[in-house]
C-alpha cells in the first residue's frame, strides 16, 4: 500500500509535466505562436543535445561560482547566527539591516559589483553570496532562538558550558531549518550565477544565454533554462540526500508520519 502511494504521489506531477510539455508542443506546432519565439520541444532537444559539449563547458564555469558563493554564505549563516543568538545587542542592530538587504533585487545589484569588482568571477560570486546567505540565516536564527527553554535550563543547572549546549541543544533544533534554507539557496545560486553572468563575463551559462540571444537562437536560450532547472533540482535533492545523513533521528518521524497517512487513508 505504501508503495503504491509513493507512486501514485509522484505519477501526479509527471502527469501535468507531460500535459505541459504536450500543450507546449501543440501550441508550437500548430503555429498559434511563431517558432522563433517559442520553439517547439523537439528543436530545444535537439539544440541541447547539439550544443551539449558547450553546454558543459559554460555549466562547469557557473557551478564553479554557485558552489564558492554557496560554501562562503554556509559559512557566514553560521556566524552571524551564533553571533546574534549570543548577543543580544547584535542581534537588534544586525537583523532589520539583514531583512533590508533582501528588498534589493539581485538584478539591481549586479551592475554595481561589475563595477567594483570587474567582469572576472569575483563579482558572480559575490551576488551568489548575497543572495543565498539569508535564508540560511534566518533558519539558523530561528532555530537557535526557539530552543526548549527547559532542555536550555537543565543543561545550565547542570554546568554544561555554551559550546555543549549549542552542541546537544541548540543546533539540533535548528538543522531541519537551516537545511530548509541551504535547499532554497541550493536553487538560487545557479540563478544568482546566471543572473551575474548576464551583465558580461569570460563564460557561464548567463554568457552563453546573452550570445544565442543575440543571434536569436531562442531555441538554444530554451536548451539553457531546462540545463539550469535540471541542476537546481540535482542540488536540491542532494540537499536532502545530506539532511537524511546529518540528522538520522528524523527518519522514525516519517516513518510514523507514513504509517499514520497510510492508517487515515485505510480509515
Amino acid at each position: 500500500m505504501k508503495k503504491l502511494r509513493n507512486i501514485s504521489n509522484r505519477l501526479y506531477p509527471a502527469a501535468l509535466l507531460i500535459g505541459l510539455v504536450l500543450l507546449w508542443h501543440l501550441v508550437s506546432s500548430t503555429g498559434l505562436v511563431q517558432s522563433y519565439m517559442l520553439p517547439s520541444p523537439v528543436t530545444v532537444v535537439s539544440a541541447f543535445v547539439g550544443s551539449f559539449s558547450e553546454l558543459m563547458g559554460h555549466a562547469s564555469i557557473t557551478l564553479t561560482e554557485a558552489f564558492a558563493g554557496l560554501g562562503i554564505s554556509i559559512v557566514l549563516a553560521f556566524s552571524i547566527a551564533l553571533l546574534m543568538d549570543r548577543f543580544e545587542p547584535l542581534y537588534k542592530m544586525v537583523h532589520p539591516v539583514l531583512v533590508v538587504t533582501q528588498t534589493i533585487p539581485p538584478v539591481a545589484l549586479a551592475p554595481l559589483l561589475v563595477l567594483w569588482f570587474g567582469y572576472n568571477m569575483e563579482p558572480k560570486i559575490v551576488l551568489v553570496v548575497l543572495v543565498c546567505f539569508f535564508p540560511m540565516t534566518v533558519a539558523l536564527l530561528s532555530g537557535f532562538r526557539s530552543s526548549d527553554t527547559d532542555a536550555l535550563s537543565l543543561m545550565r543547572a547542570m554546568g554544561a558550558k555554551k559550546s555543549q549546549i549549542y552542541r546537544y541543544i541548540k543546533l539540533p533544533n535548528a538543522l531541519p531549518g537551516f537545511f530548509a534554507g541551504l535547499r532554497i539557496s541550493a536553487a538560487y545560486a545557479v540563478v544568482g550565477g546566471v543572473i551575474a553572468e548576464w551583465l558580461g563575463g569570460k563564460g557561464g551559462l548567463g554568457v552563453y544565454m546573452t550570445r544565442v540571444r543575440n543571434s536569436y537562437s531562442y531555441d538554444k536560450m530554451f536548451a539553457v533554462i531546462i540545463l539550469v532547472v535540471a541542476i537546481s533540482l540535482i542540488l536540491m535533492k542532494c540537499v536532502d540526500l545530506l539532511e537524511r545523513r546529518m540528522m538520522p533521528w528524523r527518519e522514525p518521524e516519517r516513518v510514523q508520519r507514513a504509517a499514520e497517512g497510510g492508517a487515515q487513508d485505510n480509515s
